[in-house]
C-alpha cells in the first residue's frame, strides 16, 4: 500500500501504532513528488534535507514516548506566499526575487513547533489575484483531474498537491475564495477560518496595508477529519502570543456539535453568475445530507449580495492598480493580470462611457464591474469601507431573524476553469468572496462529479454566461464541492456540518476520490 494515499488521520494512526516511521512516510511523499510533479508543476521549492531531518526528530520523539501534537511527523505543504526564513515570498512576481524573509510566518512557526514535516512550498497566481495558479517565475500548475484545467487559485498549488497525494495537509490563504475555490476545483477540503482565528503574520499579499477586505490563513486537506486534526494542532494561546490580533479563544470540538439543533439556510445561486447544473445538484445533495443529520433546512439568500460583490472589487482596486504596476514594472505579467490592469488603467471617463455602452447591449454585470474598478479618493475609499462594515451587521441581523446558524451555497459558479479561464470571469467566484467581506468562517467539502448531461448550459444571455457555458463544456468527471458557512468563531459548527455532508455523500456514485 502506498502510504501517500492515506488520509492524514490514517497516517497518524500508523505512526502511533509504530507501523510506519515519519521518515518512511516523508520519503514516500518525496518519491511521489519526484515521479509525478513534472506534469503538474505544484512545488516552487522542496525542503528535502530539512524535511527528512524533521521526520527523524519526530521518530525519535515517538521512540522516547514523548507527548506529541496531533500532527507530529505528518507531511505538510505550504503556500509560496507564506514566509520561510531566508527565502523569497515572490507571489510569482520577478521583482520580489530579492526579498528575503527574516523569520518564518507565524503559522509556519506553529507547524514546526507541532512537529509537522514541511515538505516545501506550492505555486500561486501572480500577486494572488485570480483563481488560477500560474506566474512568470514558476509556470503553470495543472489540475490532477484534468491537465487542461486549473486547480484554482491563489492557493491552487495546495489544492493540486493534496489532490495528487503529494502532501497530507496544506496551508493556504484566502482573500476571495483562494482556499475554497481550489478545494472545489480539486475535490479536496478547505477552510477559511474567521478573520484572525489563525495568525496572518508573515502572510504576504499583493495589497499590503489594504484592510477593507483582509485575507486569512487557513487549513486544507483531503477530509474534514484531517482539517479538524490540523485545527486542533494549532495552539490559539501561542497564536495570540505571536500575533496580538489572534484571540486566545479555544477551537471547539466539531464532534460535540449537535446538528439536530442547527437551522441551515441554502441557496444555489447568488444573483450574479448562475451556477452550473452540477454545482446546483451538489448543493441540493448536501442539503439532503444535512436534513438526514437532523438539521432543519430552509431557503435563505443573504440580502444584497451583488451590490456588495461590486463594492469588494471597488475596494480592492482603490489604488487604481498602482501597487501591481510598480511591482511588475518591466517584468513579465500573466495574461489574466494584464487584463485586470488594462481595466484599472482606463481613464475614469473612458470607463464610464464604455460602461454605458455595455449597458445598452445588455452586458449589465460587466458594465457594473467596469464602473466600480479604478482609483478612488480617500473619502470614496472610506465610504466603501463603511458600507462593507455596515453590511456585516445587516447580514447578521437577517440571519438572527431567520434563526439560521449555517449557510449552504456554491463555492464558485462552475467546476474547474480551463487554463486562462479566469480572464474576464471574476464574478464567477462571487459566492466565495462575500464571506471574506463578512469575515465568517467558510469551508468547502467535495460532493460529486460533473455528469455528462450537465456539461452544457441551455441558455447564455450575455458574455459572462457564454464564458460559463464554455467552462461547462468538456467538464464531465470534474469534482464539485459545496460551501458551508457558519457564524464567526464557530468553525466547530462549520466543520460538523461539513463532516455530516462528507459522511453522507461518500457512499454516492460519482463521489470524488482523492488522491487522483
Amino acid at each position: 500500500m502506498d502510504p501517500c494515499t492515506l488520509t492524514a488521520t490514517g497516517m497518524k494512526d500508523l505512526l502511533d501504532r509504530r507501523e510506519i516511521t515519519s521518515l518512511a512516510l516523508t520519503e514516500a511523499h518525496f518519491d511521489r513528488i519526484d515521479a509525478r510533479d513534472g506534469a503538474l508543476r505544484v512545488f516552487t521549492a522542496l525542503f528535502r534535507e530539512q524535511a527528512l531531518a524533521s521526520a527523524r526528530r519526530a521518530d525519535e520523539r515517538r521512540a522516547r514516548g514523548e507527548r506529541l501534537s496531533p500532527i507530529d511527523g505528518l507531511p505538510v505543504s505550504i503556500k509560496e506566499s507564506l514566509d520561510v526564513e531566508g527565502l523569497a515570498s515572490t507571489l510569482g512576481v520577478p521583482s520580489r526575487r530579492d526579498h528575503r524573509a527574516v523569520a518564518d510566518a507565524a503559522i509556519v512557526r506553529q507547524l514546526r513547533a507541532a512537529g509537522a514535516v514541511v515538505l516545501g512550498r506550492t505555486n500561486v497566481s501572480q500577486y494572488l489575484l485570480y483563481h488560477e495558479s500560474r506566474n512568470p517565475i514558476f509556470g503553470q500548475t495543472a489540475n490532477p483531474w484534468d491537465l487542461g484545467r486549473t486547480p484554482g487559485g491563489s492557493s491552487g498549488g495546495e489544492g493540486a498537491s493534496l489532490a495528487a497525494g503529494f502532501s497530507a495537509l496544506g496551508i493556504g490563504t484566502d482573500i476571495g475564495g483562494s482556499i475554497r475555490v481550489p478545494a472545489h476545483f480539486c475535490g479536496v477540503v478547505g477552510l477559511k477560518p474567521t478573520l484572525d482565528r489563525w495568525s496572518n503574520r508573515g502572510s504576504n499579499t499583493a495589497l499590503m496595508g489594504q484592510e477593507a477586505v483582509r485575507g486569512q490563513v487557513g487549513p486544507m486537506a483531503r477530509t474534514v477529519a484531517d482539517v479538524t486534526l490540523l485545527m486542533h494542532a494549532i495552539d490559539p494561546l501561542r497564536g495570540a502570543e505571536l500575533d496580538g490580533r489572534v484571540p486566545p479563544l479555544p477551537f471547539g470540538d466539531p464532534g460535540s456539535v449537535d446538528l439536530r439543533h442547527v437551522r441551515v439556510g441554502v441557496y444555489e445561486t447568488d444573483g450574479l453568475v448562475p451556477s452550473s447544473a452540477a454545482v446546483g445538484r451538489a448543493v441540493r445533495r448536501a442539503a439532503d445530507a444535512l436534513r438526514e443529520a437532523g438539521c432543519e433546512v430552509v431557503p435563505f439568500l443573504p440580502p444584497r449580495i451583488p451590490e456588495h460583490v461590486y463594492l469588494y472589487f471597488a475596494a480592492l482596486s482603490a489604488d487604481g492598480g498602482a501597487i501591481v504596476r510598480r511591482g511588475v514594472a518591466g517584468d513579465e505579467m500573466d495574461p489574466v493580470l494584464q487584463a485586470l490592469r488594462r481595466i484599472a488603467d482606463l481613464p475614469a471617463a473612458v470607463r464610464t462611457t464604455l460602461s454605458r455602452v455595455l449597458l445598452v447591449v445588455g452586458e449589465e454585470r460587466v458594465a457594473r464591474l467596469l464602473e466600480v474598478i479604478g482609483e478612488k479618493s480617500v473619502d470614496e475609499f472610506w465610504a466603501i469601507t463603511n458600507k462593507l462594515r455596515a453590511w456585516r451587521f445587516e447580514v447578521t441581523d437577517a440571519l438572527d431573524r431567520a434563526n439560521i446558524q449555517v449557510l449552504l451555497c456554491p463555492p464558485h459558479a462552475t467546476p474547474a476553469l480551463p487554463h486562462l479561464g479566469a480572464r474576464d470571469f471574476l464574478l464567477a467566484g462571487s459566492s466565495s468572496m462575500v464571506w471574506n467581506v463578512l469575515q465568517f468562517p467558510a469551508g468547502v467539502v467535495p460532493v460529486t462529479r460533473v455528469r455528462k448531461e450537465e456539461a452544457r448550459r441551455s441558455t447564455a444571455r450575455d458574455r459572462l454566461e457564454k464564458l460559463a457555458a464554455r467552462v461547462d463544456e468538456a467538464s464531465t468527471g470534474l469534482p464539485v464541492g459545496v460551501q458551508v458557512v457558519a457564524r464567526p468563531w464557530r468553525e466547530d459548527v462549520c466543520l460538523a456540518a461539513m463532516g455530516a455532508i462528507e459522511a453522507a455523500v461518500a457512499r454516492d456514485e460519482g463521489h470524488p476520490k482523492t488522491p487522483v
